[in-house]
């Protein structure tokens, strides 16, 4: 068998060995190796569908169109051939045709493009409001009307950030809290952010809108199926960027008004338990929980902070100083730092819980304890 002849039997019996080799687990797996958009679950994301698709198959004919002819003329009228080429200047034709064809083109394109625009746009008749802030690393949900807000913060252990334990299958894609929704329900999103500017992205909702402070954007999603969607912060907004995802889960209406009795439920007992005096272990074991879970990003699950960036919580000023300031940072934050003000992300109880924590954790044993009246009457300016 000749050289060449080998050369072809191989090129020829190479995707067959691909397939016998990969093909089981390609099918196994065919949702990572898509390299299509996803068609969503709602009228938007379906819109933008099938706009992509549209200007995809046109983009496929004109490249068939114009590969087609120009290897048609490189094989027809190669020099080996004897073809000479043609010497000539202007065409009035030709450039009639080139003018007119993408014009009718770009007008055929932009009637369904104009058209999804504007659904994308149409927030009116909404019969729900949420209202999303992005923080660092963070999203606060707050449903307009309901007397009803949450922090929705990572939840993946740092023991599979570290490497310390197997990834689970949705890693950096879990979040304490989701957001949500009914089926079937019109929902507005007011979008806006408290620090840097973030994005709100969930493609199978069709949803990508920035979070910037000081201006509230708009959208909105009508899902017809009810499940549980991820997204993610799409704007670079600081180091915990990758750890900022998106969760809705879309219940059916009864269960979504049960779910929502529930949460005004839980934040009527919340509020009553700012009354409520604690005792130390009590304020300790929930100081750790609340701590963990909205201050160690940056301060580290051991008190340690990360030198030169975020300060250290063993034996510094503000945790075994003067009380005061350090309820004060807490509720208000630092200005010109990453220090967020925690007064209107978290609980009179939960802020008490860590100010305490924080007090009295990691050899800190200044015997202090901070009770929620506290931080309310800190909060009023008491």
């Amino acid at each position: 068998m000749s050289r060449r002849a080998r050369m072809l039997f191989a090129l020829l019996l190479a995707p067959a060995m691909f397939l016998a080799t990969f093909g089981k687990a390609l099918a196994d797996d065919a949702q990572r190796w898509a390299v299509n958009m996803p068609k969503g679950v709602t009228p938007v994301s379906n819109a933008i569908y099938d706009i992509h698709m549209i200007i995809f198959w046109i983009c496929v004919v004109i490249a068939v169109g114009v590969f087609g002819v120009m290897f048609y003329s490189m094989y027809a009228h190669r020099k080996s051939k004897g073809a000479v080429a043609a010497n000539f200047h202007e065409n009035t034709t030709a450039e009639i045709v080139w003018t007119v064809i993408p014009a009718v083109l770009l007008i055929v394109m932009a009637i369904p493009a104009t058209s999804a625009l504007l659904q994308v746009y149409d927030a009116s008749e909404a019969e729900m409001d949420v209202k999303v802030t992005g923080y660092q690393w963070k999203w606060q949900y707050e449903y307009l009307g309901q007397d009803v807000s949450f922090m929705s913060e990572l939840a993946t252990p740092e023991s599979e950030i570290y490497n310390t334990a197997p990834k689970s299958q949705y890693y950096v894609q879990e979040v304490s809290e989701p957001l949500v929704i009914p089926a079937n329900t019109k929902v507005r999103f007011l979008i806006t952010a408290k620090d840097v500017i973030h994005s709100w992205w969930l493609p199978d909702l069709g949803v990508k809108k920035d979070a910037i402070p000081g201006l509230v954007n708009e959208t909105w999603a009508y899902v017809n199926e009810p499940g549980i969607y991820r997204g993610a912060c799409t704007e670079l907004c600081g180091q915990g960027h990758a750890f900022m995802p998106v969760v809705v889960n879309v219940l059916e209406k009864e269960a979504y008004n049960s779910w929502l009795a529930e949460k005004k439920e839980a934040a009527a007992a919340e509020r009553e338990l700012s009354k409520k005096t604690f005792t130390m272990d009590e304020l300790m074991a929930q100081g750790k929980e609340a701590y963990d879970r909205s201050c160690a990003a940056c301060h580290q699950v051991n008190g340690q902070g990360i030198a030169g960036v975020f300060p250290s919580m063993i034996g510094g000023a503000i945790t075994t100083g003067d009380i005061t300031s350090h309820i004060d940072i807490v509720v208000n934050g630092k200005a010109g730092t990453s220090m967020q003000a925690f007064g209107g992300q978290l609980s009179e109880v939960d802020i008490a819980a860590i100010v305490t924590y924080e007090r009295n954790a990691w050899g800190n044993n200044t015997g202090d304890i901070v009770q929620p009246i506290d931080i309310l009457k800190h909060k009023q300016g008491q």
